[in-house]
């Protein structure tokens, strides 16, 4: 079954997680930090500092909404060239005014793209990476696999995702969260009435762990392994190429 954000609404998965981001955009920082008690920046640490091996010189960040992850691929890898592209006109609107703010602009690009329907060569990235947005793909091994397609011989992909934790208490208490919590904070601060219950819905509905890998090799990556934190709330998936 294909979560959507907006049940009454007969758009497809992509239009209506494009819809909801522009509407959710310009408080969407602010509720990553709150929802998440600042977590997410160190799962973001956490992901790029695999590459730091590699010392990739071209990355690209898929899904990459306001440029968080791209900012700490930039902070870490130091590389010549970030492109970031996004579906969501309002998150690369709030992403490029931080890459403004924070005097960014010439290293960290971000453009308006399909995760699926990647516009660039194939073998073109040494590194791809992707935070929280594969979740969101409408086709997950198409937008693997076109993921697969345009990075380079040798390269890495990198993806962080939510996951779903299996051991008690910490299944039980992260439901109520999720299902309770989440929901409420966040239609109380974005005004959008079902982007934080697609959140947790979507995460349900996600195929983590091995189901994820299966997935991930089926699109071509090798060597590919998952990195469980914080209790199984998030997992690291690397492979390569």
């Amino acid at each position: 079954m294909t979560v959507v954000p907006y049940k009454d609404n007969s758009a497809s998965k992509k239009e209506q997680v494009s819809t909801m981001f522009d509407n959710i955009s310009g408080k969407y920082d602010l509720l990553n930090r709150l929802l998440s008690g600042g977590i997410d920046i160190y799962w973001r640490k956490r992901a790029i500092a695999l590459l730091k091996p590699e010392k990739p010189q071209l990355i690209l960040d898929i899904a990459t909404g306001t440029g968080d992850l791209a900012v700490e691929a930039h902070r870490q890898l130091k590389p010549k060239k970030i492109i970031g592209v996004d579906i969501s006109e309002g998150m690369l609107a709030q992403g490029r005014e931080k890459m403004k703010k924070l005097g960014l602009e010439e290293q960290i690009e971000l453009q308006m793209g399909d995760s699926e329907k990647l516009l660039f060569d194939d073998n073109t990235f040494d590194a791809v990476i992707v935070s929280f947005g594969v979740r969101n793909f409408e086709n997950l091994l198409k937008g693997l696999t076109d993921m697969f397609r345009v990075t380079k011989p040798g390269g890495t992909c990198v993806i962080v995702e939510f996951s779903k934790p299996s051991s008690f208490p910490m299944k039980q208490l992260y439901a109520f969260y999720s299902n309770t919590v989440l929901p409420a904070i966040g239609r109380l601060i974005s005004k959008d009435q079902s982007a934080y219950s697609y959140l947790p819905e979507s995460v349900q509905a996600f195929p983590d762990g091995k189901d994820f890998l299966t997935i991930f090799e089926q699109a071509g990556f090798q060597q590919t392994q998952c990195k469980k934190l914080t209790f199984g709330i998030c997992s690291i998936y690397t492979g390569k190429k």
